[in-house]
């Protein structure tokens, strides 16, 4: 018979505390007396109180680990999560008004994304938490909770989707002035690193003790990927993730972009996510792999019972086609991310579909029909995580609900075809607040928050005067 200790602890007849397993997750605990144990075991001095802003950008509050056990209440300033990726603020319009009071929201901890922050020298947690305002009830407008209503909406349909993203980015030279272009950064070798390099071992053993690295701190964090590869641009990288639970997803998406960052600098380097950086090399992208399953059975709804292909299937993949180019600035959020959207590149400019095409927009790997999926092939790196998996679920969940018929897969190349999606930010916004369809599902004061903040940074942007404005302007007109 074993005894309990009075904190908690199991004791055998000897008199041996037997460690409790829940301690030793390296991901996750189930309440907050678990958590109160697993930071006591680690030693934790302070706490990281983190969320995803519109950006994917880490906002949040850090304290003390005792502060954090004691029932604190949390807080931040609901314009945290109305600003642009520069800081300012949008003007009001088209269904956005930006609160005088600027009120606070609540921070509410996800005790199951509770781990480790590997790269402090003190002993330093983080926790993705979620936000309500004060009568508890969920933000619609922030990036997790978009997410979470997507998946609502399946649920109350019976279905469950399930995804797998692919990271690409690039590791450049620390570029503390902009005014400079990026440029690849010196391996192990000594020299500067080379495009041409995809799927190269080499490639990847110039990058050895920063690949290390991020084994390391993400291991410490109980976050699993899959496969790394070397992609074809000079320093160009790839991580892919296991498939799962789009929120769980979202969140490693969201936690290794940190992680891969700050394992970079470690070693005097940039990690950079932007869809284009350097202007001759391939742009940086997120591809997601998505499938839907029963929610009772958990069987693959793409397939039926003889592993043919479904309606359902064939009118998500509708859905896409149909509703993406309305939704492009939640997959492409940037001014920077349209120019990898360019003809003749393995980036799909268009709305198509094929069987293990990766010049389709939407890609249908080879598979067993329990594997069946799609590849949304659109989305760029610089993304959130959150909003891109909330944009393709919810386009490929229209597609079902209003049964949507794709066009015939297209079975050539089609990279070099007319350009179907929207070539710029104004264009993309106008495009997303026209999609009622969306809009129901993503959620109104989503659409209008979202589309302000995308039409400011556009100003922000108009601002600046380019390179290559000096160059053929300045003395030719």
């Amino acid at each position: 018979m074993l005894d309990k200790k009075k904190d908690g602890r199991s004791a055998g007849k000897g008199g041996r505390v037997r460690t409790p397993a829940f301690v030793k997750n390296l991901r996750g605990v189930r309440d907050w007396k678990e958590a109160s144990g697993w930071l006591d075991w680690r030693g934790i001095e302070d706490i990281e109180c983190i969320t995803p802003d519109q950006a994917g950008v880490a906002r949040g509050k850090m304290m003390p680990s005792k502060k954090f056990t004691s029932n604190t209440s949390l807080a931040l300033p609901s314009a945290v999560f109305m600003t642009t990726i520069s800081g300012a603020y949008p003007e009001d319009g088209g269904g956005f008004v930006y609160p005088q009071d600027d009120g606070d929201l609540k921070l509410v901890p996800d005790l199951s994304t509770l781990c480790v922050v590997p790269w402090e020298s003190d002993p330093t947690a983080q926790v993705i938490c979620d936000l309500v305002r004060q009568d508890g009830q969920l933000v619609e407008f922030t990036p997790r909770n978009v997410l979470r209503r997507v998946l609502d909406v399946y649920a109350e349909h019976g279905l469950k989707p399930i995804v797998a993203p692919e990271i690409e980015f690039y590791l450049v030279h620390k570029n503390p002035d902009p005014d400079y272009p990026l440029t690849p950064p010196v391996g192990r070798t000594g020299r500067p690193i080379g495009g041409g390099q995809g799927y190269s071992i080499a490639g990847v053993n110039e990058f050895d003790e920063l690949i290390d690295d991020i084994y390391h701190f993400s291991e410490s964090q109980g976050l699993e990927i899959d496969t790394l590869i070397h992609e074809e641009g000079a320093g160009q990288l790839e991580i892919n993730l296991r498939h799962g639970d789009p929120i769980v997803l979202a969140d490693q998406v969201f936690m290794f972009k940190r992680t891969i960052r700050e394992a970079a600098l470690k070693h005097d380097i940039y990690a950079t996510f932007m869809a284009k950086p350097i202007a001759d090399q391939p742009g940086s992208a997120m591809h997601i792999h998505q499938s839907i399953v029963d929610a009772k059975t958990g069987r693959n709804v793409f397939s039926d019972e003889n592993g043919e292909e479904t309606d359902t299937f064939r009118h998500f993949i509708g859905g896409l086609q149909r509703h993406i180019p309305n939704a492009l600035i939640m997959l492409a959020p940037y001014v920077n991310s349209y120019r990898r959207l360019t003809q003749g590149t393995s980036v799909p400019v268009n709305t198509r579909w094929g069987y293990d095409n990766r010049t389709t927009a939407f890609r249908v790997p080879r598979s067993d029909p329990a594997a069946r999926r799609v590849e949304n092939r659109i989305p760029s790196s610089d993304a959130n995580p959150y909003l891109a998996l909330a944009c393709s679920l919810a386009c490929g969940l229209v597609g079902i609900l209003d049964k949507t018929e794709p066009d015939a897969p297209a079975g050539t190349a089609v990279n070099q075809d007319e350009i179907e999606l929207p070539r710029g930010l104004l264009e993309a916004v106008a495009l997303f607040e026209a999609d009622d369809a969306l809009r129901r599902i993503l959620g109104d004061s989503f659409v209008t928050t979202y589309a302000a903040i995308k039409k400011a940074e556009f100003e922000t942007f108009m601002r600046v005067i380019s390179p290559w404005e000096r160059e053929y302007l300045l003395l030719n007109v």
